[in-house]
């Protein structure tokens, strides 16, 4: 039996935050990553847009998966005070609305200069955050992301050996290691699956254009079948990134795209849609 669990990026889906809800209670998706609110970034929320948020989460039956924050997504030279005033708020955020998993990264490096060299000050700073996240009880996931430290398996790793702990663990994202060059599956999967916590589901092509997932080089269906064998039974994260792409036609005609416009929404669908024919293949394989 397949017991993922999905979620997402819904503001990929619409700004407004009721549409967004609205959006996944058709799909049946009981969770989000929280990034965009309304407009304003989730880690910028007043208490009130905070309560006022728990509040239609309720009412719509969805809950939290992980807050998708903008924690590490600097340069390794700014000012990394603010930066921890930003990730202690955003850990009181994630309380108010129950999780304990926030996003994160390992911050991006300067243009034509060797992620090696900053090595030590992003150690230092994801030690601090990690023993941040410790003293909240909060779990802290990486995300390798383009133009960061982390941003290839290797680096990955030496973050998860050098920081990793029941407090700072890893999301893998297919789409984010095909745009840098590194091969997914087996290569990066075997090199990270002891510290895989939660999966972000994109593909892409090697040219770096985002597709559905199953259509890129991303190796969704084998990294996800591997999971499912492992006994992960943790969160699969939609997040589309979709633009024009080749076969956008042919997969217009699911029965959930019947009704909507061509649309954020519509692009969500087909995300949702392509990872369901990778889970459907899976639990065939069973």
């Amino acid at each position: 039996m397949i017991n993922f669990k999905l979620s997402g990026f819904s503001d990929e889906i619409a700004e407004n935050i009721d549409a967004q809800f609205e959006h996944l209670n058709r799909l049946g998706i009981g969770y989000f990553e929280p990034r965009g609110i309304d407009g304003t970034n989730i880690s910028d929320i007043s208490d009130e847009q905070c309560r006022e948020l728990k509040n239609k989460m309720d009412k719509a039956g969805i809950k939290v998966s992980s807050i998708g924050s903008p924690i590490g997504k600097t340069s390794i030279t700014d000012d990394f005070k603010a930066h921890i005033d930003k990730l202690l708020r955003t850990i009181e955020i994630a309380k108010k609305l129950e999780t304990d998993y926030i996003r994160v990264f390992s911050f991006y490096i300067p243009s034509n200069e060797k992620a090696e060299d900053y090595r030590s000050e992003v150690m230092e700073r994801m030690l601090k955050m990690r023993d941040i996240a410790k003293d909240n009880d909060i779990v802290l996931l990486h995300e390798n992301e383009k133009g960061i430290y982390g941003d290839i398996a290797s680096r990955c790793l030496d973050i998860m050996e050098t920081a990793g702990s029941e407090n700072l663990r890893a999301v893998f994202d297919p789409a984010n290691f095909i745009q840098c060059g590194q091969k997914t599956f087996p290569d990066a999967y075997e090199m990270l699956k002891p510290y895989i916590e939660y999966m972000h589901i994109k593909d892409a092509l090697k040219n770096g254009d985002v597709v559905p997932s199953g259509l890129g080089e991303g190796c969704v269906y084998e990294i996800l079948k591997a999971l499912f064998e492992s006994g992960y039974n943790g969160f699969l994260s939609l997040e589309p990134h979709l633009g024009s792409f080749t076969g956008l036609a042919s997969l217009e005609e699911s029965d959930k795209m019947l009704s909507l416009e061509k649309s954020s929404a519509q692009k969500f669908t087909i995300a949702y849609d392509a990872l369901m024919k990778i889970i459907e293949r899976i639990d065939g394989n069973e």
